[in-house]
């Protein structure tokens, strides 16, 4: 069973992106490098609680 989570910009906080997350995955908070509307920039963004 997969979990959805919502990716928020590490800079600017803005939530912009979403994905599914396994059962094995939820042990750690997942973070991705993506590119960001607001920031117009490549960031880190990481998973919300």
């Amino acid at each position: 069973m997969s979990q959805k989570i919502v990716l928020a910009c590490d800079i600017c906080k803005s939530r912009n992106y979403t994905t599914n997350k396994t059962e094995q995955e939820r042990t750690n908070r997942l973070q991705i490098n993506k590119y960001c509307k607001t920031c117009g920039i490549h960031t880190m963004h990481v998973e919300t609680k």
